[in-house]
Parts: structure tokens; C-alpha cells; sequence
């Protein structure tokens, strides 16, 4: 059995002590792994998130998605996320876990299952799709109608390649991604018979 908390610790600290230039290099590297997606939708909304705590940054995915696809923020509501569409200068806010938010009503924001796309940050994955999150389980939550129906939204993972490792247990409650991106290489888990 992993001790997640240790794992948890050790691969935050590795993401956040890379370079700068490294970091732009990713970004761009994922940019280009989510948008070679087979799946990825023509238009739509797509959630993403705001990069803290070291993550894997979206900004070059943000800025390049194409005309149909509306880019949303997640926005903490009710133990759940729900997602609001935002563009740069657009007003923030900070959420209580010190991460900006689109600056509305959460009930007023979308549904997750309103979303086409969503790419979640990870904190560690292996090969077969399992993954690591913070520990708050929103993810999990907003995306629990996934475990029992094949339904939108696609869900990825995004993370540094430096972040995967050899094996995770999957978590009860964990919903399963379609895909995972790093900078240099997509994992597609294999789907359960």
C-alpha cells in the first residue's frame, strides 16, 4: 500500500522546484499532447484550472483553443465544482484554498456535467491511469455521475512527465480518466471490461 500523504509530499515538492524555463517548455508540450487528443471536441465548454502549488500549466492550451471551444475555471460550490466561463483580465477571486476563481455566484456556474473537456491537475499517475490528486476529493465528487454511465466530459490528466510513477492503487472512489497528457507523451488507461 502507498502512503499517498509521503508520495503526495515528495512529488509536489520535485514539480515545484523546477526551472522556469522548464515549466514554459511543458506547457507547451502539453499544449500540444491535448490537442493531438483523438476525442478532443470541436466545440463546448472546456474546464480547466488555475496552475498553483507547482502544477503543469495551461495557459498555451488556453490561448490557442479554437473558436467553438468556451474555456471555464472551476469554482468550489456545495463540496462540488461547477465551472464558469473566463478570459484573461476577466475579475477573480480567491477561493479558501488560496486558488483564484472566475468572480460569480457559484450556483450560477455550469454543471460539471455541462462540460465537454476537462483537465484536471494531477500530482502523480502510473502508466495504467491511475492517479493522485491533492487529497480533497472534488474531482471525484463533481465527476461521480461518470462511475456508473459512459457520459461527457472527456476527462484528462495533466502533469509533468517527472510526476508518473511505477504504480498507484486506485482509490474506491477515484472516477477513472479517459487519457492522461505530459509535456512529451498521452497515456490512454485501458478501459475496464
Amino acid at each position: 500500500m502507498t502512503d499517498r500523504p509521503a508520495l503526495r509530499r515528495r512529488l509536489r515538492d520535485q514539480r515545484r522546484a523546477l526551472p522556469a524555463p522548464a515549466r514554459i517548455a511543458a506547457a507547451e508540450g502539453l499544449a500540444t499532447q491535448l490537442f493531438a487528443l483523438p476525442a478532443l471536441p470541436e466545440s463546448g465548454y472546456v474546464a480547466g484550472y488555475w496552475a498553483s502549488d507547482g502544477e503543469i500549466g495551461l495557459h498555451v492550451f488556453q490561448m490557442r483553443l479554437p473558436a467553438g471551444l468556451i474555456y471555464c475555471l472551476p469554482v468550489l460550490h456545495d463540496e462540488v465544482l461547477r465551472f464558469a466561463p473566463w478570459r484573461a483580465g476577466d475579475p477573480l477571486v480567491t477561493n479558501r484554498y488560496g486558488i483564484p476563481e472566475p468572480d460569480i455566484e457559484p450556483a450560477s456556474a455550469l454543471d460539471a456535467s455541462a462540460m465537454a473537456l476537462v483537465v484536471t491537475p494531477l500530482v502523480g499517475f502510473d502508466a495504467r491511469g491511475h492517479r493522485l490528486g491533492m487529497g480533497g476529493g472534488w474531482y471525484d465528487r463533481s465527476f461521480e455521475f461518470r462511475r456508473v454511465q459512459a457520459a461527457s466530459p472527456l476527462l484528462v490528466g495533466a502533469a509533468f512527465a517527472l510526476q508518473q510513477v511505477e504504480a498507484l492503487d486506485a482509490a474506491d472512489w477515484d472516477v477513472p480518466l479517459d487519457a492522461i497528457c505530459t509535456e512529451s507523451n498521452t497515456f490512454h488507461p485501458p478501459t475496464a471490461a
